[in-house]
């Protein structure tokens, strides 16, 4: 059992089936108002995140979007602070101040999570300069959606990086959506590979629906960027199946297709990963991630809410 438990799937679905269910129950708290900030849910682009972070070590350092609770998971992000942090408790990872949109946990190279879009990548870059400078083998993994592209910073950021070499794996996490705006209605030219292309970075295109492609081609990227090869970009399709903020259902908005999201739904990556497994491990991945789950709710139940004086802690001042 403990050799079939750390195969390359079953890692990928425990990550995979862990963000899962934390956001499933984020879904089912949110109308109670326990929850103090707004969410931005990854479920349906689970995939990306935890096969990349598969391959990373616990030094190696990620930089990340608004929708982030996958990221922080996948990278090994505390659960129960996690979640004391959505409720605004004092034990939450960043003692209640941060909320969903900007999870942080830098014992484990989880260096935050941006609202603002594409503003993630230029810090990602400056953290590989600084890496880079160290002579560190540590790595840099930065994640962004498609929409983040269309910002100055990306390719300010894409552009420097490639020029001094940084250890920096780009990653986009195309779920076609800026809001609800299509990527079609937006990016003129040949796409974002090319444009990765052009400023001399490598560059692969990982399609949906392939959940252990994306953890090999990632493993592939990791190792190249870890060797000093420079810079790596992977396009990696995926799709929410949520509203772009907030827990609810989407489809009154009609920007997107019914039959196009319930093909999506059809084809969850985490299903055909756990069909990859026998299932008398799948069953104890679950029940293992099911209890951690519960845990860290009753943690963030417990937990209190910050004192007062505490809104001047952690603050710059004169």
């Amino acid at each position: 059992m403990e050799e079939r438990s750390n195969s390359p799937a079953a890692r990928l679905y425990r990550s995979m089936y862990l963000i899962r269910r934390v956001e499933e129950e984020i879904v089912r708290l949110y109308p109670t108002d326990k929850i103090k900030s707004p969410v931005h849910l990854s479920i349906g682009q689970e995939a990306v995140a935890a096969a990349v972070c598969d391959h990373l070590d616990k030094t190696d350092v990620v930089f990340g979007t608004y929708r982030g609770h996958a990221l922080y998971l996948a990278k090994g992000g505390d659960v129960p602070r996690m979640m004391a942090e959505l409720y605004g408790k004092v034990d939450g990872c960043a003692r209640g101040k941060a909320g969903s949109m900007h999870l942080v946990d830098p014992a484990v190279g989880m260096m935050g999570t941006s609202a603002v879009v594409a503003t993630g990548i230029s810090n990602a870059v400056g953290a590989a300069l600084a890496l880079k400078m160290q002579r560190s083998k540590a790595i840099v993994v930065c994640f962004f959606g498609e929409g983040a592209t269309d910002e100055g910073a990306w390719h300010e950021s894409m552009n420097f990086a490639s020029l001094r070499k940084l250890p920096i794996l780009f990653i986009c996490e195309n779920n076609f959506f800026a809001i609800y705006s299509h990527v079609k209605d937006r990016m003129a030219g040949p796409g974002l590979r090319a444009r990765s292309r052009a400023y001399g970075i490598d560059a692969e295109l990982i399609e949906d629906h392939e959940p252990m492609l994306l953890h090999e081609r990632a493993g592939a990227a990791v190792a190249a960027v870890r060797s000093g090869a420079g810079p790596r970009f992977l396009e990696c399709m995926t799709y929410r199946w949520r509203d772009h903020v907030g827990p609810g259902e989407d489809r009154i908005h009609q920007y997107r297709p019914d039959d196009e999201l319930d093909a999506k739904i059809e084809g969850d990556n985490l299903k055909i990963v756990g069909d990859l497994l026998p299932g008398d491990l799948r069953k104890s991945i679950e029940d293992a991630e099911e209890k951690r789950v519960a845990d860290a709710i009753a943690f963030a139940e417990a937990s209190t809410f910050p004192e007062d004086q505490e809104i001047y802690d952690h603050v710059f001042s004169g």
